[in-house]
């Protein structure tokens, strides 16, 4: 790497490190932000947004910032693995925690259906946003929000993939959604829809690993 290049990428880590630092465990404005690293305001802002879109930051509805979910992915998924097996079991079909990174959405956990014919994607699996359920949650446009206040849940069939279905619920916390509750399944097994047939399971999943997490379990 030339020096030049290696001194522009140390420079932007020292920088994302100090922005780590000023935030701790605390919400934090840009203002402070720049206060407390000493960069400006428009560099603390910009460098703030960026680190947002990889999960090292989340923005709350105020605006301030806090530690992102790369930070409590453990913690989400430590809650999360026995729920999703759980879910799994009841309805035989394979359950999955999707986040959202930038424009994608990431797969932290897969339950698999234990059908020879099955839905699955292995945890570290990419997609982009919104295709599919999830995808549709993580990206929160206004015709999702306004379904998942009818109710509780979204769903998708053979949308992203003919012949497979899906329904998804948020996992939500003060800071607004944070993770995705997935249940994915081939349509044959289908009686009415992904959603009618197991909305009520997919969204008491999502609830209690809400729980454990605002608990800090």
């Amino acid at each position: 790497m030339p020096p030049t290049e290696q001194n522009g990428s140390n420079r932007t880590l020292e920088r994302a490190a100090a922005i780590l630092d000023a935030v701790g465990r605390s919400a934090v404005s840009a203002s402070e932000l720049s206060r407390r690293t000493g960069l400006s305001l428009s560099t603390a802002h910009r460098l703030a947004l960026q680190m947002v879109d990889y999960g090292f930051l989340r923005r709350t509805e105020g605006g301030t910032f806090r530690l992102g979910q790369r930070f409590v992915r453990s913690a989400l998924e430590n809650v999360a693995l026995p729920v999703l097996h759980e879910l799994r079991d009841r309805t035989g079909e394979t359950a999955q925690l999707w986040v959202r990174r930038g424009d994608e959405r990431v797969c932290l956990i897969s339950a698999d259906s234990r059908h020879e014919l099955r839905a699955t994607l292995p945890p570290g699996s990419r997609l982009p946003l919104p295709a599919g359920s999830s995808g549709r949650l993580l990206a929160a446009d206004d015709e999702v929000l306004a379904e998942l206040a009818s109710a509780g849940w979204i769903e998708s069939v053979g949308s992203r993939t003919p012949g497979l279905g899906s329904i998804s619920a948020p996992v939500q916390t003060d800071e607004g959604i944070i993770a995705a509750v997935c249940l994915a399944m081939p349509l044959a097994r289908v009686t009415g829809s992904p959603g009618q047939d197991h909305g009520a399971v997919v969204v008491e999943a999502a609830r209690r690993i809400e729980e454990a997490v605002r608990e800090g379990r």
